[in-house]
């Protein structure tokens, strides 16, 4: 078995949904997540079939960011795991909803972070371990970092 670290490359201003499902109608289930829950959104979304034609499934509403989903799932070779690429729109929309997708079994990071995924390769079977988030905390809040916080989520809209 090797491990090995898979820089996640996406576009700055994205944000990545990563998860595992089990089900060839994920594609078409999680779309329809995205498209009821942010109409007109940007997205890319592909998932690596683990049987059968053992295919990289995807769709979307931006071009760009399906080639993009597409190339992260060529690089990351891991059965059962699906990408979203979401442009112009934020997680928090969403991954609720996706959860509730029947088919999938868990979300390992939804950021717009630098993502590097964990992955062992073990004869022609890869396993997705994780994902290393963002930086290492620096140090703890204090109120001025506090009242930025609180300042921030009221002037994107998430509070009033």
């Amino acid at each position: 078995m090797n491990i090995e670290t898979v820089k996640l490359e996406f576009p700055e201003g994205c944000n990545i949904i990563i998860g595992q499902t089990h089900f060839i109608k994920t594609v078409e289930d999680i779309y329809e997540v995205l498209a009821t829950n942010i109409p007109g959104a940007k997205f890319g979304l592909a998932f690596n079939e683990a049987s059968s034609s053992c295919l990289v499934r995807y769709d979307g509403t931006d071009e760009d960011l399906i080639e993009n989903a597409c190339q992260i799932m060529e690089k990351l070779k891991c059965g059962h795991l699906f990408v979203i690429l979401l442009g112009d729109a934020f997680p928090i929309s969403v991954l609720n909803a996706i959860k509730m997708v029947p088919e999938v079994c868990t979300v390992y990071a939804a950021t717009a972070n630098p993502v590097k995924a964990v992955v062992a390769r073990l004869d022609g079977q890869s396993a997705f371990l994780g994902v290393a988030d963002g930086s290492e905390p620096k140090a703890r809040e204090g109120k001025e970092d506090k009242a930025k916080r609180r300042k921030f989520l009221r002037d994107i809209g998430y509070k009033r």
